[in-house]
C-alpha cells in the first residue's frame, strides 16, 4: 500500500488503500511516541508552516508537536499575528509564505474550500487542519485509529455521532471514513442541526438519543458550534432544554451498550453534551483520541511529504 497524493485535503479525496496507509503508518509512530526518547530524523531538514486563521489548541499542538518529533523545523502564523488582520488576502498570504520555500503547510480555516485553493495554487504540499463546514481529515484518521486498536476493525460496527451535525466538518469527515471501511453510522439531533441530504454520505438520521445509542459500539458526542452558527438562527429553544433531550449522560447511558466507546472531538462543553460522569467514566476514550492525534498528524507530514518514498530508494540504493 502507498500513499502518492501531494496534499491531504479531505477524506472524500481518499481510496480506501490509502486511509488504510495512513493509519499504518500512524500505528509505527505511536509506538514511538510511548518511547522515553520520543524523537527520529526522519523529516531532518524539512520545514513546516502552520498557518491557523481559526482558533485550536489539540489540532495545532499536535501538528507542531507531530513535526518536531520527526526533527521538522516548525514556524506558526495565527490570525491576529498574520498580514490578514491588515487586509492581505489569504491566497497571498499564502504564496508569501511559499515563497519561504516551506515543505508543507497545514491550514486551519473557518471558510470551506480553504485547503482545496492552496494545494491547487502552491507547489508545496499542503494539509486541511479543518476548513468552515467541510472537512477534517486529520480528526476523522485519529477517530479512526482510535476506534481500529479498541474495537479491531470497522466491517458491521455501528457508529453513532450525536449533535450539531449540520456545522460540523468532524462529522462529515467521519461518516465519508468509517462509511467507506464497513461502519455504519448514524446521525442524531434535532432536526435543524441535520443537514438535508446527509443520506447521500451514507448515514441514517435519527430523531431519539435513547434509540439511536440503543445498540450502537460507539458514541461520538459534538459541541453545539457557536461560531459557526448564524446568530440569527435558531436552532434549539435553549441549551437546557438541547442538554436534557441531546446531553449523553448516566440516565441516557442506561440504553447503550455496557462496553459502549464515548468520544468527543474538544473542546467538551461539560454540562450540555455529554456530563463529566460520562466524559470521565470508563467508557471514555476522548483521551486516547488526544494521543492518536499526535500520532496521525505525523503519518499525514511522513507521506505527504513524499518521506516513504525517499526511505525506499535508499533502501533500494543499499541494497544494491
Amino acid at each position: 500500500m502507498s500513499f502518492a497524493r501531494k496534499d491531504l485535503v479531505g477524506i472524500a479525496d481518499l481510496e480506501e488503500h490509502e486511509i488504510l496507509t495512513l493509519l499504518d503508518t500512524a500505528e509505527r509512530f505511536r509506538e514511538l511516541n510511548e518511547r522515553p526518547i520520543k524523537k527520529v530524523p526522519t523529516l531532518r531538514g524539512r520545514s513546516v508552516i502552520h498557518l491557523f486563521l481559526e482558533p485550536s489548541t489539540r489540532t495545532r499542538t499536535s501538528f507542531d508537536i507531530a513535526a518536531k518529533r520527526m526533527s521538522a523545523d516548525t514556524f506558526s502564523v495565527g490570525g491576529v499575528t498574520s498580514s490578514a488582520v491588515k487586509g492581505e488576502t489569504l491566497l497571498d498570504t499564502a504564496r508569501n509564505l511559499h515563497a519561504m520555500r516551506p515543505d508543507v503547510i497545514v491550514v486551519r480555516h473557518k471558510m470551506a474550500g480553504t485547503a482545496a485553493l492552496l494545494a491547487k495554487a502552491l507547489p508545496c504540499s499542503v494539509i486541511n487542519a479543518g476548513d468552515g463546514f467541510h472537512e477534517h481529515p486529520t480528526q476523522a484518521l485519529l477517530d479512526a485509529l482510535t476506534l481500529r486498536q479498541r474495537l479491531g476493525g470497522f466491517e458491521g460496527r455501528t457508529v453513532t455521532i450525536v449533535g450539531d451535525i449540520a456545522h460540523s466538518r468532524v462529522a462529515r469527515s467521519n461518516v465519508i471514513l468509517l462509511t467507506r471501511l464497513g461502519a455504519r453510522v448514524r446521525v442524531c439531533g434535532p432536526r435543524t442541526l441535520i443537514p438535508p441530504g446527509i443520506e447521500a454520505l451514507g448515514a441514517v438520521a435519527c430523531d431519539r438519543l435513547r434509540d439511536a445509542i440503543e445498540d450502537a459500539d460507539v458514541v461520538m458526542m459534538l459541541r453545539i458550534q457557536q461560531e459557526r452558527i448564524d446568530q440569527g438562527g435558531h436552532y434549539f429553544p435553549n441549551t437546557r432544554e438541547y442538554s436534557r433531550l441531546y446531553g449523553l449522560n448516566l440516565d441516557t447511558m442506561r440504553r447503550a451498550r455496557p462496553d459502549v466507546l464515548v468520544m468527543h472531538p474538544g473542546p467538551v462543553n461539560r454540562g450540555v453534551e455529554i456530563s463529566p460522569e460520562v466524559a470521565d467514566g470508563p467508557w471514555s476514550v476522548i483521551l486516547d483520541q488526544v494521543t492518536n492525534g499526535v500520532a496521525v498528524r505525523m503519518s499525514a507530514m511522513y507521506h505527504v511529504m513524499g518521506a516513504d518514498r525517499a526511505e525506499a530508494a535508499v533502501q533500494r540504493g543499499a541494497d544494491r
